[in-house]
């Protein structure tokens, strides 16, 4: 061996000895936070619109008014989503932007040192990395609307489902009643671990707890209200299968395909033959979809999978159709992959699951093209252009392959383990 492949040799060890030292973790974790807030605050397209204009505006409806959505009103939310949209007023009005996004810091610094083993671990590092250079191809809007307190949340939930089955649960539920999507998370949770009734029990009593607050305070029926209030919203135009009319709107330039903002939802919308029976199709495709990724899983223990073998990509197969079988494909739908595949690459770096390399390299992928088409060049976007509708159908067919290579992976352990019963 050469004194230069030596040399070689010895400056890769010492390279990947400082990526993995908790110093230089945290220092990324910093600069990335520093960056997307900056780009929230001060980049063009307006990243924390729904911040200012939207959670703002709710709070002070509240404590002006008195006015409170999910209690007085109808409410898009579940009833915890008030906690970190109250969080960010206590410094005021003024301040509510930098609040929101020094709040989502500290609980991102909470997932990320629960994600690194606070150091112990340094094979976590990489898991770490991953996760910051995510956020940071995603773009502001990874940090500017209420997915990102429900993420670290989840993401905390998931790390520690095998040690601390209960904290997982209360944790996890927490996170659905902010926003709903992490109840397939428990959902798979219950499938695959051998400690599937505590975690359905602790769900249950965290849920009713939570219920019980909200009928306290005068909900009522309106507790609820965040499930009725998806139903008659029309196809969003980054959704993957509002693509297609999307292309139509592009192909014809005609009044019968068009894009046009939706005032009630407050979102963008595109409209046209058959885009109304396609948005009321897609709710219950959706949950058929999880019926039987969830039904797989099921049938992969009952055969023996091993649950860290079977749980990672079943999450990632059941988060990732919640975004393509879905009629709203808002930019911070691509946060929830965070949760499946930072679980996925923790269970991998440590030899307790399959390899996902190819989920986080696509991930990345779909993370920067989301940024290319949100908040720069949005504006663009509902115009029809050309270039922005490629990147978009590129985006959107990524979420194809993904799914496709989650529920491989799913099949694949369940065709090759052993027939025995857990």
């Amino acid at each position: 061996m050469t004194d230069a492949t030596l040399r070689s040799g010895g400056v890769a060890t010492i390279l990947r000895d400082l990526t993995r030292h908790p110093v230089l973790l945290w220092a990324g974790f910093v600069v990335v936070h520093f960056v997307l807030g900056m780009l929230g605050l001060y980049g063009p397209g307006l990243p924390l619109g729904d911040v200012t204009l939207v959670y703002r505006f709710w709070v002070e409806s509240g404590l002006n008014a008195d006015i409170w959505v999910g209690i007085d009103s109808v409410w898009v939310y579940p009833l915890v989503a008030w906690v970190p949209m109250l969080v960010a007023y206590v410094f005021g009005p003024d301040l509510y932007a930098s609040t929101w996004l020094s709040f989502v810091m500290v609980v991102d610094a909470a997932a990320f040192a629960v994600l690194i083993g606070f150091g112990r671990d340094r094979r976590l590092a990489l898991a770490g990395w991953w996760w910051l250079a995510f956020l940071l191809l995603l773009g502001p809007v990874a940090l500017g609307r209420i997915d990102s307190i429900t993420v670290p949340v989840a993401i905390v939930g998931m790390l520690v489902l095998a040690t601390a089955p209960r904290l997982a649960a209360v944790l996890l539920t927490v996170a659905t009643w902010i926003k709903v999507w992490p109840a397939a998370l428990i959902a798979a949770a219950i499938v695959a671990l051998r400690t599937r009734w505590t975690i359905a029990l602790t769900a249950l009593i965290a849920s009713i707890a939570i219920a019980a607050v909200g009928l306290f305070l005068g909900a009522g029926g309106n507790l609820l209200s965040f499930v009725t209030q998806q139903a008659g919203r029309g196809l969003q135009v980054e959704s993957p299968i509002g693509t297609f009319w999307m292309w139509d709107a592009f192909a014809t330039h005609s009044t019968r395909t068009f894009v046009y903002y939706d005032q009630a939802i407050l979102t963008y919308q595109v409209v046209g033959p058959g885009a109304a029976p396609a948005a009321a199709v897609m709710t219950p495709l959706l949950a058929i979809v999880t019926a039987v990724l969830l039904l797989l899983g099921f049938v992969a223990r009952r055969r023996g999978v091993p649950a860290l073998e079977l749980l990672p990509p079943l999450t990632l197969a059941i988060t990732t159709a919640l975004i393509l079988f879905n009629k709203v494909g808002s930019p911070q739908f691509v946060t929830w992959l965070a949760v499946p595949l930072v679980f996925g690459l923790t269970a991998s770096i440590t030899g307790t699951g399959p390899s996902f390399r190819v989920p986080v390299v696509l991930s990345l992928v779909i993370a920067g093209l989301t940024q290319a088409i949100y908040p720069y060049l949005y504006s663009q976007l509902l115009g029809l252009d050309f270039t922005l509708l490629l990147v978009l159908t590129a985006r959107n067919l990524l979420y194809v392959i993904l799914l496709v290579w989650a529920v491989t992976a799913v099949i694949d352990a369940l065709r090759y383990q052993p027939e025995v019963a857990s």
